[in-house]
């Protein structure tokens, strides 16, 4: 009965996650509609994220935190992924967005077959098909290639943030031995570091930063506790269930925001995003079969 309250709680804690990510759209393009950038709500709900990350979990670090290389290129990866994510949902068609991000299971194929040379099961190549399909599905328009395949900055941001996140997921798989606490802070340190560098690059830092008030410190406190205490409900659902399932569950982040933009801000899908969106989300739920077997080698027989 135990294992069962267990799983039936992980569960919830894979849903929640996904509730959150579906409706994160919301909060980050109220604040810029109302002249408080998305690179100024990145750096400091992440900042906030990554202090009481560090408080809450600073046994772990004290304990088992060591630098690795591989440390630099996941908060690179891992802090543009939500970033760009971010900003995209924040100035484009939020399901438009979500869909060019769920592509990753295609970057993931790819990326571990340079990286970790692992080889593809024929359900991987179909992922690969499915995943392009919904991609030229999603994004075809007549007269689309002579004008141009990506017709957004959101479509571009959507497209890298999803290639960044798969390339980080095969780094982090090399990284396995880091503890999860360390992985998570190089996220919440990375998003904060792009969207510092895009103030300062735009000279806006002091401007952006003169523009909070209680409102905003508000919802930008309340927003780094939902971040942080979705990241470690996610791990709990990662730790129990298979990654299968997980991805079932996560899946439902496209059903939460689908019904949230539809309501709150308008947004309707048509006809041939729901068939892409078909395909991707086809995609996804195999994703966790995409590496074939080794082949049994039989043990020799005693003469």
């Amino acid at each position: 009965m135990d294992f069962v309250k267990q799983k039936l709680l992980a569960v919830l804690c894979a849903l929640t996650t996904a509730l959150v990510w579906g409706l994160m759209w919301l909060p980050f393009r109220s604040l810029a509609d109302s002249g408080f950038s998305t690179a100024a709500t990145s750096l400091c709900v992440y900042l906030v994220s990554a202090t009481l990350g560090l408080i809450v979990f600073r046994d772990v670090f004290r304990r088992q935190f060591r630098f690795e290389r591989v440390l630099i290129p996941l908060t690179l990866l891992y802090g543009w992924c939500n970033f760009s994510y971010t900003w995209a949902v924040s100035e484009g068609q939020v399901m438009r967005v979500l869909l060019l991000f769920y592509l990753s299971p295609l970057w993931t194929v790819l990326f571990s077959r340079l990286i970790l040379h692992e080889r593809l099961s024929r359900i991987g190549w179909g992922v690969v098909a499915l995943s392009l399909l919904g991609c030229v599905v999603i994004l075809y328009r007549p007269g689309v290639f002579d004008s141009g395949l990506l017709s957004s900055r959101a479509d571009w941001l959507a497209l890298s943030g999803g290639i960044a996140f798969a390339l980080g997921n095969v780094l982090s798989k090399r990284a396995s031995s880091l503890p999860v606490p360390v992985k998570s802070a190089s996220v919440w340190l990375g998003v904060a570091g792009f969207g510092l560098a895009s103030l300062l690059l735009r000279g806006q830092l002091g401007a952006e930063l003169a523009l909070i008030d209680g409102q905003i410190l508000l919802l930008v406190v309340l927003l780094g506790i939902t971040l942080l205490a979705t990241s470690v409900i996610s791990m709990h659902g990662l730790s129990v269930l298979p990654a299968t399932q997980v991805m079932t569950l996560m899946l439902m982040e496209l059903v939460f925001a689908a019904i949230s933009a539809y309501f709150l801000a308008g947004e309707r899908m048509q006809l041939q995003e729901w068939i892409g969106g078909a395909l991707i989300a086809s995609a996804s739920l195999l994703s966790g079969h995409l590496v074939a077997k080794p082949k049994r080698v039989p043990a020799p027989q005693a003469a």
